[in-house]
Parts: C-alpha cells; structure tokens; sequence
C-alpha cells in the first residue's frame, strides 16, 4: 500500500497541448525557394514537439504581419549562421518534456494530463514520443510521492510559469535523462491553432463512443446528467475542428477499449503526427494573416525555454524525418507493461512501477532508438511469433527487459511473470508450434543463447493451466521463454548486437 499521499483533485480531463511552426513571405522573389525550404523545416520541429513555437515572441500590436515578416527575416539568419550546440547534442539525444494542461479558465487548470517526451537524435533525424500516464506516482523532494500531473500544480503556486521546469527536473531524476527543454501548452492555445488550419483529418481507428464527456460550465449543476453529452466519433475518416479534436484528444470514458489514459495518449501522438503532415501540405508561405494569428496564440497559451535560435537547431537536426523514423511509446498497465494499478490510502487510483522501482522504465528509455535489423525484423514480422516470458532468477526486471530487446524485432509479448521457481541457471525455449516459426524460433535462440524444448513437459503444463484459470487467459503463446541466469549478461548484450 502506497503511504502518506494527500492528492489533488486527480479527475480533471486531460488537455492536449500543442503549438505550431512559422513560415516568412521573401520580399524579394529570387529568396522564395530558400524561405519555403525554412518554412516546411521550421514546421517539422514545431509541429513535432507538439506544435510549439515560443511565447518569447514580441509582436506589434500596430502593425503584427509586418512585425512577423522582420521576426522570420531574423530566424532565417540565425537557420544559416548559428554555430551553438543544444543541451544533449554532444552526447546524442535532445530531450524536449511536452505537457498540456487545462489553463486558468478550467477548474485544476494547472494539473498537467498531457505528458509526453520528445526526443530527437541529431544524428539520424529520428524522433521518440514516450507518453507517461498522468496518474503514475513519483518522488518528489518537497510533497512525497504524488501524482505526476501534480507537480506542475505545485510549482504554479510557489512560483508563476515555474511548473514546466519543476516537471522536467522531477522526470529527469526517475528517468535518469537529463530533460533540458519544455513546452507547455493550454487547451485554448489547441483548439485556436487547429481552427487557423482549418481543422484535421483523422483516420478513426477505433470507434470513440463516450457517453459522458464533460460539458464545459456544467459541472456543479444539480442535474447529473445535464454534466455530459454523449461523444460518438465513427471509425473512418473524420474532419475535426478545434473543439472536437480537443475532445477527441481528451476523451476518458469511451467504450471498446478507448477509455484509458494509453488509449488517449495514443490518440494524441496520432494528432500530433496528422498535424504536422497537414501543415505542410498547406501553402502556409502566402498566409500572412494566418502566421500572424499563430504567433499571437504562442504568446498568450504558450510557455517554454526554448530560445530562437535552439528552435533553429532543432528543425535542423529533423528535417528529413518522415514517420516512418518516429518511435512512438506508450507507459500502461497491460499484461507486459511497465505500470501497475493500485489504490493510495487515500482511495485515489494510482499507477505504480511493476517491480516496485522505475528500472525497467530507465531502461525502455535509454535504449528506445536501439532498433533490429531490418532483415530480421522482416522475418519475424511476417510469422508474427507470440510470446510469454517468464523470468526464472531473482533478478528484478530481467524479464521486462528482455521484453523491451525482443519487442523491437516484432515479437508480440503475450505476458511477463515470475516462473515457478527463481533458481534457473540457463534460459529455456519452449516451441509451442513445433518449428512452424523457425526464423522468430532462430533469432529468439541468437538472441537469448537458450536450448530449445519442443512442447511442453507436464510440470509446465500444470503451472499454466493452474495460471490460465485463474487469469482467465485466452490466447496461446508460440513460443514460453523461461530465463535463466545466462540471461542477466545476454540481454544487456541484445541493443548492442542490433546496431
């Protein structure tokens, strides 16, 4: 049981934040390829550290669009001059802590329900979207352990605008990254921008039927249900304005599966991505009022410590990313994830590290761009092995670990539990399709160094229906995977042979 946690209000809906690029109109003809290049790359970085531009921006109130044009005539030599290195660069990774909140004009508005981590990799262009759930509990050197959508709340009131940079320093300690850039975006400053596009094109993948999304201005209203309307957004292909791609992004009730935090996070990583490809598809460049109208949402939604010429350096690093080099990550409670469920002493839903520590989640983090090869990759997507693991040693973690290494080759991993007993010195393969998956049944064998069983010996057999039967589970592994001993040096080993 978690102790000695005093939560604040934790059932405010989740705000999706995000902020845009900038383009320039060349006053002279023979500078617009140039300016329409620095458009579409400026556009990359915003729009993927969730469409931030900057709130550092200062723009006439006489004469905005002209004052646009001179800000932009700046970033374009800065995009050809600056030399700086960002925080992270030298050592290979840039990370950027994007968080949405709700603002001042929403009750708990300084509660952060959008945490996401960009990081970039300067020098391959690729791009990592982790999304952390907003009930997962963290230390924290003043309050204890809390919700991580607190601390940004907490900071607020200690210190305006000093939230952005108290989250990022709390995640960097668990994560053990360092995370020197922020951007903090309310719903307002979403819902303005998407509406100056001109609304979205999202691919509905799962029916979003919600039968109690929260009316705005409603909520002490005597009439319970008079609270809530009744959100149905088909599966297909749907325009979306500001207003519903908010509340596609924040949705928390919906049915068939889409009522979590993960299937929210996951919704919000899709807008991101839908953004940033419609933006370039639009002839921005001639749109001068638009731009204006952008920047002047940035400046009044928008808090970051990102400088102008960091901005610069980031388009740089990403101008060639296209989505196929974007990992996207989630942090949830499934059957091999990472997070638990769990109720403080207080009563509140919490979300807790699986082993009890955060080392697994460290782990996930450091290796996210470590990738299979492609060839490889191709075998074992094609015969789509499933995948249980057990872990069959006292060490704490190994077996999401190895998880984390064989997930990047296209193993579906069924589940991740304890073994019967801790006290395997080698690893064991079970081939539960007799050699019908003999390329994932290899590469599991290069990978882990275990022997390979086919079948399953009866005392097995015993643990796993004993198990199914009280788990209730349905579907079959192709392959049980039990660790040993050998396994604690073989899996540190797996990034580093996929390189």
């Amino acid at each position: 049981m978690i102790q000695n946690i005093d939560l604040l209000n934790i059932d405010k809906e989740q705000g999706l934040a995000h902020n845009n690029g900038l383009t320039r109109h060349p006053k002279q003809n023979r500078g617009q390829k140039k300016i329409l290049k620095f458009l579409i790359y400026s556009v990359i970085i915003a729009t993927i550290v969730l469409f931030v531009f900057t709130s550092r921006i200062i723009m006439s109130e006489d004469n905005p669009i002209v004052n646009t044009f001179a800000f932009l005539s700046q970033i374009q030599h800065l995009a050809q001059t600056s030399e700086n290195m960002l925080k992270g660069e030298e050592s290979g990774r840039v990370n950027v802590l994007l968080l949405g909140m709700g603002g001042k004009n929403h009750d708990g508005g300084y509660l952060t329900d959008t945490i996401m981590i960009a990081s970039i990799e300067p020098s391959t262009g690729n791009v990592a979207l982790l999304s952390i759930p907003r009930d997962m509990i963290i230390p924290t050197e003043s309050h204890g352990l809390r919700k991580i959508n607190n601390i940004n709340a907490f900071a607020e009131v200690e210190e305006a605008d000093s939230g952005g940079k108290a989250t990022s320093q709390a995640l960097s300690k668990i994560l053990d990254i360092p995370i020197d850039y922020y951007i903090r975006v309310d719903f307002n400053g979403f819902v303005q921008i998407i509406d100056e596009l001109g609304g979205i094109d999202i691919n509905v993948e799962n029916t979003l039927d919600d039968p109690l999304y929260p009316i705005k201005g409603k909520e002490d209203d005597s009439d319970y249900y008079s609270r809530y309307e009744h959100l149905y957004v088909p599966k297909g292909l749907t325009h979306m304005d500001g207003e519903l791609a908010l509340k596609y992004a924040r949705s928390r009730h919906g049915l068939n599966g889409e009522g979590s935090d993960f299937a929210r996070s996951r919704r919000q990583q899709q807008i991101l991505q839908v953004v940033k490809e419609q933006i370039l598809n639009m002839h921005i460049l001639f749109k001068p009022r638009m731009i204006s109208n952008i920047l002047s949402t940035a400046k009044e939604n928008i808090s970051t410590n990102l400088q102008i010429w960091e901005i610069v350096k980031l388009w740089d690093m990403i101008k060639d990313t296209d989505r196929s080099q974007i990992v996207s990550k989630v942090l949830d409670n499934s059957i091999s994830g990472f997070l638990v469920d769990a109720i403080s002493d207080e009563g509140a839903y919490i979300l807790t590290p699986r082993t009890g520590s955060f080392d697994e989640i460290q782990y996930l983090v450091k290796n996210i761009f470590t990738g299979a090869p492609p060839e490889a990759k191709k075998e074992v997507t094609s015969e789509q092995p499933r995948v249980e693991i057990q872990n069959g040693t006292w060490i704490n973690g190994l077996g999401q670990k190895t998880a984390t290494d064989l997930e990047k080759y296209g193993f579906q991993i069924l589940n991740v539990n304890n073994a019967g007993r801790q006290n395997y010195k080698n690893s064991i393969i079970f081939d539960l399709t007799y050699g019908e998956k003999i390329k994932s049944l290899n590469i599991l064998k290069d990978r882990i160094g275990a022997g390979i069983y086919y079948g399953l010996p009866d005392w097995l057999m015993a643990e796993l229906t004993e198990k199914n039967k009280n788990e209730n589970t349905l579907v079959q592994p192709d392959f049980i995977i039990i660790l040993g001993q050998d396994a604690d040096a073989t899996h540190s080993g797996l990034e580093n042979q996929t390189e």
